[in-house]
């Protein structure tokens, strides 16, 4: 058998000289899908400052550990400071655009959650939680890919699982076809330097196969181009006055939204967002993280704006290796830590809440007297989300060796 899995290279689609599978490449563009669920992961690459992007202002542990970098409490005299939450946690001043999907019950977050495993390195931690096996690392595929082979059927389209990155994610590497796409609108049919007349030559070929699997194979391959180059995002419009960040994230998610609303099958998406490994300077309301946060808060918002009544059926999480350490260092930044913060969002999310016990930072409450600890592993968010949303009945293949012990109840 060939190789099943999906590649792309200079943002256009190898599909016969990287070999597909004439069985995954019939497998077309269904218009008008009813009600497709569609999991958005968001990876913010370099751990993220999570106690500064979901401050804990209701503990004095935070403000004795962060005497320059520590977000000011909320107050009704300047919006310089925390937007408060629920009296305890309150979002980064920069993620305003954010509190109103807190307000209306659909952006829910999880505190000190991540994983166990007590590695400091990014590439360690970043391969765990893409592999979804803290710890092992002989994992040869990601979770996002396992609940793919999971749930295969005959109805997936070549445009399943997309990544909207330079390459395609550790999430999505393994046996069940990905998508790896810098610019939709680069995406295409790639043999040797594409053109109208090498295009059409290269489908009349497919058009005069005498196999009775090749040819309309070939047919739905070229369809489902055509259908994909008519969403060019120089013509593409967002809906409800959402405006996207001019950033590489903010366009990102501005393509995810244009495949959903595009009916191409789209099930599950990921992008990814980094530099937030802040030793040196993080800053505070203003600085390294605040402009960062910025681009994030803004492009999440943009999206569920965008998308409107279609956040119906679409959960977005995002997701950093580990947190920072709870006391900042001598640079005003800080260092590698454990704990950290999940935002979900979505119609089907049960939000306006703060999920997770919440272990305190006062020293003898940190993990090994430095960090946030964790009390809810990531795997019980990303498991919540593949069963109650997406349906995954079966969750011992997704993860391997991991014992589910009880859900987080952030879905309805």
């Amino acid at each position: 058998m060939m190789d099943r899995r999906a590649f792309l290279k200079n943002g256009s689609l190898a599909l016969v000289t990287l070999g597909f599978a004439p069985a995954f490449i019939s497998r077309t563009v269904q218009a008008a899908r009813a009600r497709q669920k569609v999991l958005i992961a968001i990876f913010q690459r370099g751990a993220v400052d999570g106690l500064n992007m979901v401050v804990p202002f209701g503990d004095k542990g935070y403000y004795e550990a962060r005497p320059t970098i520590a977000i000011p409490m909320p107050s009704t005299r300047t919006e310089d400071c925390a937007l408060d939450l629920n009296g305890f946690f309150g979002l980064h001043p920069r993620m305003a655009s954010l509190t109103p999907f807190f307000k209306d019950g659909s952006l829910a977050i999880v505190h000190a959650s991540g994983s166990h495993d007590e590695t400091r390195s990014h590439f360690d931690a970043q391969d765990y939680m893409e592999s979804g096996t803290p710890g092992v690392k002989s994992t040869r595929d990601g979770w996002l890919n396992r609940y793919l082979h999971n749930k295969e059927h005959d109805s997936a389209s070549p445009f399943r699982a997309v990544a909207l990155s330079p390459q395609l994610p550790r999430s999505l590497q393994g046996s069940s076809p990905a998508l790896a796409i810098n610019a939709i609108a680069q995406f295409g049919i790639r043999a040797g330097r594409e053109t109208d007349a090498m295009s059409s030559t290269f489908e009349s070929e497919y058009a005069a196969a005498a196999d009775s699997l090749l040819h309309p194979a070939g047919k739905d391959a070229f369809e489902a181009v055509k259908m994909l180059k008519q969403t060019n995002p120089s013509s593409y419009s967002p809906a409800n006055g959402a405006e996207y960040p001019r950033s590489g994230f903010g366009d990102a998610l501005r393509q995810i939204a244009q495949l959903i609303k595009s009916d191409l099958g789209l099930e599950v998406a990921f992008t990814e967002l980094g530099n937030w490994d802040h030793h040196v300077n993080e800053g505070s309301t203003t600085g390294q993280i605040a402009n960062r946060l910025d681009d994030f808060s803004n492009g999440i918002a943009a999206f569920a704006r965008d998308m409107g009544d279609g956040m119906a059926d679409v959960v977005l999480v995002t997701m950093s290796e580990f947190g920072r350490a709870v006391q900042e260092n001598g640079n005003r930044g800080t260092d590698h830590g454990h704990g950290n913060a999940m935002l979900i969002l979505g119609g089907p999310v049960k939000g306006g809440k703060v999920y997770g016990k919440w272990p305190g930072l006062q020293k003898e409450q940190r993990w090994e007297g430095r960090d946030l600890a964790i009390t809810t592993d990531f795997r019980d968010v990303f498991t919540e989300i593949v069963t109650d949303h997406l349906g995954a009945r079966d969750i011992s293949n997704i993860f391997p060796g991991y014992a589910y012990k009880q859900k987080v109840g952030f879905l309805k």
